[in-house]
């Protein structure tokens, strides 16, 4: 099964000097049946997109509590045996959990598959999406629409032999 593991680039720094990600439990992002309910499609490949998409945001959030980082979502995609990853069947339709899955112990660097980051024309944008999220929360439409700015920025793909040149980046 493939996961999406939300970080920073710090998080990433340290998950490569570690060789984990995570020290459990911990969230991460999936093809859950609650995703596929609400996205309403069977195409896989859009529906890991969407569980993708879930975990840049929760990169977002991620980023609004680290002020001082990179402004650059980090999302790493890992492979897990089946059952590793489990949604809380109580939060699965909640719109703010959708994919949402927990992990219970730390994961192997070296089972990654991918690892997703902004570009670095994307950290303006990110950064006033990382200020906007909490207005955003309390359902201001326009801090909203600031946040939606940075889903206009695509994560682009990294091997993971790749995560060295990345996390220097991160200062």
């Amino acid at each position: 099964m493939r996961v999406y593991v939300p970080l920073t680039l710090p998080g990433l720094a340290e998950a490569y000097k570690t060789g984990e990600l995570g020290a459990g439990p911990f969230v991460a992002y999936a093809v859950t049946p609650a995703l596929r309910e609400w996205y309403v499609s069977d195409d896989i490949e859009e529906l890991e997109y969407a569980a993708l998409n879930r975990a840049a945001l929760a990169s977002l959030r991620l980023l609004a509590m680290e002020p001082g980082v990179v402004r650059r979502r980090v999302v790493v995609a890992v492979e897990v045996a089946d059952g590793v990853a489990v949604a809380d069947p109580d939060r699965g339709l909640d719109p703010g959990a959708l994919g949402e899955v927990r992990l219970g112990g730390a994961v192997s660097l070296g089972k990654a598959a991918a690892v997703h980051v902004d570009s670095e024309d994307a950290e303006r944008d990110v950064a006033a999406a990382a200020a906007a999220l909490g207005a955003a929360d309390r359902g201001d439409d326009d801090a909203q629409f600031t946040v939606d700015g940075a889903e206009d920025h695509e994560l682009l793909w990294y091997a993971t032999q790749e995560i060295p040149n990345l996390v220097g980046l991160s200062g």
